[in-house]
């Protein structure tokens, strides 16, 4: 072979498209939007940014300009930006803290997530139903997690009633995000609500934009138990806003609620029918998820968001309580 011709075979080589056995995980595993340490909101040397400025001597350091507010008149003082102090400590608590995950959820996870519980007096179909739900709901929510951000523009809707664990499987996918470096946030519907007419008050330090800024811009917003209070005109105006901006920003929500439609037109619905243990009482659902947020909100949702309802037992009151007396 020639000189020449190797070298044209060496170029060709060099500029042909590479294949990677992985090239999907390759996908997730993109820059991170947060430093992998977490630095301190309050802290007054960084002010929350991770970094400090110190005085190097060192070559390739950036010089500070004259007209930085600081120097003297001289010559420019040769600086580094370092993690700041405050970056140290426990990562992970810091990561779950700024996503507001509340401390009793802070242990939950795909793996301790239960989806093959008893329960005495229940028929082996009903227990069949009821963990296939589970499970299904289970592996919609994970695999949410483990893809995003790649195809991950529908968010998810689990119904279901109290204690199935919805708010297990919506915090379970926020840890695995945030803890990947993506932003993301929890916030209880009425807890939201209250805090934004907080704001209103004309002594409240904080504005209302503070609260709703994070909330319309974070990469994944969770928002659990919707519809739980009641829907005055301000409430459904608020939450419609938050939604339709989120939607139209392309951002992703996670929600919770116990509320369900009387007739579900999403095919991701499972249904509770004969799941019944004999001679437990039916459910009180006098209000559907339209009545508590409206007819357009609930539109909106269809669009935002995959419908999942969860049909099986109260974990605390069925399982948990009885497991103290049955040890």
């Amino acid at each position: 072979m020639t000189f020449e011709n190797c070298t044209r075979s060496r170029a060709a080589a060099f500029h042909r498209p590479g294949r990677f056995a992985q090239a999907r995980v390759l996908a997730l595993n993109r820059q991170a939007a947060y430093p992998f340490r977490m630095a301190r909101v309050d802290c007054s040397i960084c002010g929350g940014s991770g970094w400090k400025v110190v005085e190097r001597t060192t070559d390739g350091a950036e010089p500070l300009s004259m007209d930085k507010p600081g120097l003297g008149f001289g010559e420019p003082k040769i600086v580094w930006a370092v993690p700041c102090n405050c970056t140290g400590g426990d990562r992970t608590e810091r990561v779950l803290a700024r996503a507001r995950i509340p401390e009793r959820y802070r242990h939950c996870d795909f793996e301790n997530f239960e989806t093959d519980n008893e329960k005495e007096g229940a028929t082996r179909e009903q227990l069949d139903a009821w963990k296939s739900s589970l499970a299904r709901a289970k592996l919609v929510v994970q695999r949410f997690a483990q893809e995003f951000p790649v195809g991950c523009e529908d968010g998810i809707l689990l119904m279901g009633p109290s204690g199935v664990g919805k708010t297990h499987l919506v915090v379970s996918a926020l840890k695995e995000v945030v803890l990947r470096g993506h932003s993301g946030v929890f916030y209880d519907y009425r807890e939201l609500l209250k805090q934004i007419q907080g704001s209103y008050n004309a002594e409240s330090p904080i504005t209302e934009m503070s609260i709703l800024d994070p909330v319309l811009s974070v990469e994944v917003l969770v928002l659990d138990d919707l519809g739980s209070s009641t829907s005055s005109p301000w409430a459904l105006e608020t939450v419609g806003h938050i939604l339709n901006t989120r939607y139209n920003k392309n951002r992703v929500t996670l929600l919770t609620t116990n509320y369900l439609d009387r007739d579900l037109e999403s095919g991701d619905a499972v249904s509770t029918t004969n799941t019944r243990v004999a001679g437990m009482r039916e459910p009180k659902r006098e209000d559907t998820l339209s009545d508590r947020v409206g007819k357009r909100i609930r539109s909106r949702l269809y669009e935002m968001c995959r419908t999942i309802e969860i049909s099986s037992l109260d974990y605390r009151k069925d399982i948990r309580n009885a497991s103290r007396f049955h040890p």
